[in-house]
């Protein structure tokens, strides 16, 4: 499996898991503010996610610009 494959299938997998994944920064902080620490574990689990996808999607756009640069 290619590297991009890979990411793709990850990122895919955050986006069907059980805990929803923030889209941003904001709505992370939106729903830790709203619980008001009630549900730690899950806002724990969706912090993990977001910095997960934050990791594929920086290594997807590094992926690609070095393609792009390769492509020149």
């Amino acid at each position: 499996m290619i590297i991009e494959e890979y990411i793709g299938s990850e990122l895919d997998s955050l986006s069907r898991s059980i805990c929803a994944t923030p889209e941003t920064r904001e709505s992370l902080d939106a729903f830790a503010k709203a619980n008001f620490g009630s549900m730690d574990y899950l806002l724990t689990q969706m912090a993990v996610q977001y910095g997960y996808t934050l990791a594929l999607n920086n290594i997807k756009e590094k992926l690609q610009d070095e393609v792009n640069v390769g492509g020149n």
